[in-house]
């Protein structure tokens, strides 16, 4: 026989507050927090023949309203990148079509494109000759080459705070150097 029992028109009364301040500092979002103590609300009571009593009302809530947090920050992140802006132009054949079919290739480089790219280039190495022999290899392995920072540490024999420590002071320095010869 169960423990506890469930009462869903008592949940606004009893926990609407206490989930509305546990969703609050989570979403940071009043809209969305209130959205997602309704969904929990509404999820209850269409699985109320789920709750086995085993655990308290409050705590069989809260475990939904978690998969609603989880799931709105798996919608927002599935969602990042897509983009539907629409861009009203006038041509007989295509008039309304998405703005995406417009865009530029990113690939289409122009000479003027690779003459830029060329002398930034250029600039990286004539400023990465200015570092010192560390620095320049740190922020080669790091920046450039992609190494992880274990690897670097072994490899140069030296500590992650002071792997750090040398690619703040070559970034400064790239970017200092950089301003000077290249913008």
């Amino acid at each position: 026989m169960p423990k506890h029992q469930i009462h869903p028109d008592k949940w606004i009364d009893l926990y609407a507050d206490y989930l509305f301040n546990y969703t609050i500092t989570r979403v940071s979002d009043r809209e969305i927090a209130q959205d997602l103590v309704q969904d929990t609300f509404l999820a209850g009571l269409k699985s109320m023949k789920n709750f086995k009593g085993e655990a308290s009302e409050r705590t069989w809530l809260i475990s939904i309203l978690k998969r609603k947090i989880i799931d709105h920050y798996r919608k927002i992140n599935s969602n990042k990148g897509k983009a539907e802006v629409r861009i009203q132009y006038n041509d007989s054949e295509s008039e309304g079509d998405w703005l995406e079919e417009r865009v530029a290739d990113p690939f289409d480089k122009t000479a003027e494109d690779s003459m830029q790219n060329s002398e930034l280039g250029d600039a990286i190495h004539d400023c990465l000759s200015k570092l010192p022999k560390k620095q320049a290899n740190v922020f080669k392995m790091k920046t450039i080459l992609n190494y992880e920072t274990e690897v670097i540490c072994n490899e140069l024999n030296i500590t992650a705070s002071n792997l750090w420590v040398i690619i703040h002071r070559a970034r400064t320095a790239m970017a200092d150097c950089l301003k000077e010869n290249w913008f």
